[in-house]
């Protein structure tokens, strides 16, 4: 049986993610939910992150923290999870290091790794292995009362691929460049077998109860534009396309889809062209040339301010917004306002440096109070 829902009371952010003209642009930041608010450690107590992700009851209490702080400015909820519960349904081990973060104990190393084999054959029942996930989605849904959406998510294929033959975060990325450009068919293989649980996951979390979905592909920017088209882009347009024909398939209705592609600053367009309904930008775009791009291929951008200016306070909040609200038209159609930065990681959980962050640790929760009334403000006049 289907779980039961309250009625939407806040439909804003879906309204903008298909492109309607809206009233006010809406606002949720990615990483929303984490270290930078007391509440979550009350929550988290001495449970690990995979512990707290697991258990439905903890993660939909941290889901929910910045909705019930932030009540009335915030848009969207998003899932606490990770984007690595893949590659474990994929029956990788994947461990928590003390002041270091995710760890694969046992990655690929090659093709003739027997490990390859066993991953690439695995029958994986993503229904079963990740319950928990949807168990914590639908309670969270339930919990939310309609307040605002909730957004389901998963890691790109490229970036779950990284982590996968990296062993955790890298910043040469020198076993994976040699997986792409040495063993270029078996990197695919594995890409696609990636890009097929993903698309099973995306649906069941509306199944579920996720009423949008994201894509993190967390190191695209690592990708030559030339490696992009071949190794990141078509798998990540072919979760759009297949995660949408998957939710027929079922009889549950379309969701609106987003994709961040950080760094890939030259895959714009392409991005524009897929089927994903939003495109999310790093803050190294210029809002009105990205802006100009996207709506003249009917797309909505999402972005795309650095998150370093919420330490800088209300005035550099309010002097980078303004840039970014006139940048994005005003803000009334085609424009979801977020930070330019961010994938769910665990490291920024724990409280490690990450490449990725979205609200960055030790950032003042009045200052991002600020940002989100300063949104409203502005797209409103």
């Amino acid at each position: 049986m289907a779980p039961e829902f309250k009625p939407l009371k806040n439909d804003l952010i879906l309204r903008a993610a298909r492109g309607e003209k809206v009233e006010k642009a809406p606002a949720w930041v990615m990483r929303q939910a984490g270290r930078y608010l007391p509440e979550y450690h009350e929550a988290k107590g001495t449970h690990d992150f995979f512990e707290c992700c697991r258990d439905a009851e903890i993660a939909s209490t941290i889901t929910l923290q910045p909705i019930d702080r932030y009540a009335g400015i915030i848009d969207a909820a998003i899932i606490f999870s990770d984007i690595l519960v893949i590659p474990q349904a994929m029956g990788m081990e994947v461990v928590m290091v003390d002041k270091k973060g995710p760890h694969f104990p046992n990655p690929l190393s090659s093709p003739q790794d027997p490990q390859y084999a066993e991953v690439l054959q695995r029958d994986v029942d993503v229904k079963e292995s990740l319950d928990y996930v949807y168990r914590a989605i639908t309670l969270t849904r339930q919990k939310l009362e309609g307040r605002v959406p909730l957004i389901g998510f998963c890691g790109a294929p490229w970036t779950l691929l990284c982590y996968m033959v990296e062993g955790g975060g890298s910043k040469m990325f020198k076993e994976i460049k040699t997986w792409i450009y040495k063993y270029p068919k078996e990197s695919k293989a594995l890409l696609q077998k990636i890009t097929d649980c993903c698309i099973e996951y995306l649906a069941l979390q509306v199944q579920a109860g996720a009423q949008m979905l994201q894509v993190f592909d967390s190191w695209a920017g690592e990708l030559s534009p030339s490696s992009f088209k071949e190794f990141s882009l078509p798998y990540l347009r072919e979760i759009a396309t297949g995660t949408q024909a998957r939710l027929t398939e079922l009889g549950l209705e379309k969701v609106p889809m987003v994709v961040f592609a950080k760094g890939a600053w030259y895959a714009l367009e392409d991005l524009c062209n897929s089927d994903y309904d939003v495109v999310s930008l790093d803050w190294l775009h210029d809002p009105a040339e990205a802006y100009k791009i996207a709506r003249s291929k009917g797309k909505t951008l999402q972005g795309n301010m650095d998150p370093g200016a919420l330490y800088g306070g209300k005035p550099s909040i309010a002097k980078e917004l303004d840039h970014i609200v006139r940048g994005f038209g005003g803000g009334k159609q085609g424009w979801i306002a977020n930070l330019g930065h961010g994938n769910w990681s665990i490291l920024y959980c724990l409280g490690f440096v990450a490449n990725d962050i979205g609200v960055t640790p030790f950032v003042d929760p009045e200052n991002l109070r600020f940002f989100f009334e300063e949104v409203k403000r502005l797209s409103s006049s």
